[in-house]
């Protein structure tokens, strides 16, 4: 059982760099995510 388990995160800018780290970082402690990011193509 996770520090987090059942709580929900959201997390902006999660395809790369510190947001993708933290997603990761609260997964493995229990958390369920919301993700999101920007396609600027």
């Amino acid at each position: 059982m996770g520090r987090f388990n059942g709580a929900t995160v959201l997390i902006s800018g999660a395809t790369g760099g510190l947001g993708c780290g933290a997603a990761r970082a609260f997964a493995a402690e229990g958390a369920r995510l919301v993700l999101s990011d920007l396609n600027e193509a």
